[in-house]
């Protein structure tokens, strides 16, 4: 998984940087187009756009992040989902499920406190570490830490005998 995710990572980061520069180059040819184009209108959309704007390149990479944790949060409160949470989003070594929880599971926060915890500390470092790695790079760090973290869980429930299922990378 590991392999694959950095080995993604390195292609999007190449596919990221050759559309930089054909938009670059595109811009410079459009740029008189800008003097006619009409103005957008939406104060909400132009306070999204300005917020947006304000962030660091890892600031909007973990805003992503949190969104998906935000959104299996919500789904854990659903009673129609829990038995799908249950199967998928827990790691339990004795699941039938063993390697989509290993990945699935890193989303996946039962507590509001440990939710927003473990948010706020993505958050603090995310613009060093994104500006050190990259979007890209940062996001194959992020999948490959909870897919290995799930399996050294797997195996310390293993040594120890204990099948309970956990939440988390």
């Amino acid at each position: 998984f590991t392999g694959s995710a950095f080995g993604s990572a390195a292609i999007w980061q190449y596919e990221s940087l050759k559309s930089r520069v054909q938009t670059y180059f595109e811009e410079a040819r459009a740029d008189w187009l800008d003097k006619i184009r009409p103005q957008k209108r939406g104060d909400f959309r132009k306070q999204v756009n300005s917020w947006w704007n304000n962030l660091t390149e890892g600031q909007r990479t973990v805003t992503g992040i949190i969104a998906a944790n935000v959104f299996v949060f919500c789904l854990w409160r659903l009673p129609g989902m829990r038995r799908i949470m249950f199967t998928y989003f827990t790691s339990d070594p004795s699941s039938k499920a063993l390697c989509s929880p290993m990945l699935l599971s890193t989303f996946s926060h039962f507590s509001l406190f440990h939710m927003a915890a473990n948010m706020y500390v993505l958050w603090s470092f995310s613009s060093s570490i994104v500006s050190l790695l990259g979007c890209e790079q940062f996001i194959a760090v992020y999948l490959s830490a909870g897919v290995i973290s799930t399996f050294v869980s797997y195996v310390a429930k293993m040594a120890t005998g204990r099948f309970e299922p956990s939440l988390g990378a």
